[in-house]
C-alpha cells in the first residue's frame, strides 16, 4: 500500500480555514501547535494540516518522516489518546523527535485518533513546551473538550471537498479507467486488448491494478466500486 504525504494545505481555498481553526485550538487551550492528519483507507496516503514553522513543514515533508513518526503509527492503531511520554523509545522515536528539537519542537504532546465511518481515521495532535509535571496538568484538564474537538476537526475535513476527492477517488491511471470502462460496457479482455492495440496480458495487468487499488477481489466487484465512484459509468 502507498505511503504518500498529500499536503492538503496546497489547497489554498480550503487550507486557511483549518489553519485557522487550529490555531484557534492553540489559542483557547494554552498550547505551541496541533496538526491534523488522516490515512485514506483506500490508498494509504495521509494528508493533513499542520501549524507547525515552514521549516519544520519542509524538513519533515522532504525526509518523508511521516513514515516512520510514531505519533501518527501508534495513534492510528489505537482508540484511546496517545500520550506522547508514553510512546516506546523506537529509532523511530528517536529520528523524528531529535529532528524536531532542532526546530524548537517538544516531545511533549498527545495525538487524538478519530475513526469514521468510511474507515477513515483521522489524528489531531497537540505540543506544549512545559514541564512534566505542567504537562500533565494541562493534558489531563483539556482532553475532554481536546476529543470532542478532535472529532469535529476530523468530521469538517471529511465534508470538504478537497477530503472527498482523496478519499473517495483512488488513483486509477487512465488505462486503467478505460479498460474499466470497456469491462462494464461487456467487452472481454481480448476485445480491450484489440480495441486499444494491446495484449489481453497487458489488459490483464491493468486490471490486476485497478482490483488492488479498488480493494476488489474481483473485475465485476471493480467495475461495481468504479461506477458507484463516479470513475466510469454503466451502460
Amino acid at each position: 500500500m502507498r505511503e504518500d504525504l498529500i499536503d492538503l494545505g496546497s489547497e489554498i481555498r480550503s487550507a486557511e480555514s483549518f489553519v485557522t481553526f487550529l490555531n484557534q485550538i492553540c489559542d483557547r487551550f494554552e498550547l505551541d501547535h496541533a496538526a491534523y492528519a488522516g490515512t485514506n483507507p483506500v490508498s494509504g496516503t495521509v494528508h493533513g494540516y499542520v501549524n507547525y514553522p515552514d521549516a519544520w513543514k519542509r524538513h519533515y515533508a522532504e525526509n518523508s518522516l511521516h513514515r516512520i513518526d510514531p505519533t501518527l503509527h501508534v495513534a492510528r492503531r489505537s482508540i484511546a489518546p496517545v500520550d506522547w511520554g508514553r510512546l516506546d523509545r523506537t529509532s523511530g522515536f528517536d529520528k523524528t523527535f531529535c529532528d524536531a528539537r532542532d526546530f524548537g519542537i517538544t516531545n511533549r504532546g498527545l495525538t487524538i485518533p478519530v475513526r469514521g465511518p468510511y474507515g477513515d481515521i483521522g489524528m489531531l495532535s497537540v505540543t506544549r513546551d512545559c514541564s512534566d509535571k505542567e504537562w500533565e496538568v494541562l493534558a489531563a484538564h483539556i482532553l475532554p473538550d481536546l476529543q470532542s474537538v478532535a472529532v469535529h476537526m476530523h468530521d469538517t475535513v471529511m465534508r470538504s471537498d478537497v477530503l472527498s476527492r482523496v478519499l473517495r477517488y483512488p488513483a486509477l491511471s487512465k488505462r486503467e479507467i478505460e479498460i474499466l470502462q470497456w469491462i462494464a460496457a461487456g467487452k472481454s479482455q481480448q476485445d480491450i486488448g484489440d480495441i486499444l492495440g494491446i495484449s489481453h496480458r497487458t489488459v490483464e495487468v491493468h486490471l490486476r491494478s485497478g482490483r488492488e487499488k479498488l480493494y476488489s477481489l474481483t473485475t465485476p466487484q471493480a467495475v461495481g466500486r468504479a461506477i458507484m465512484l463516479g470513475l466510469i459509468y454503466p451502460l
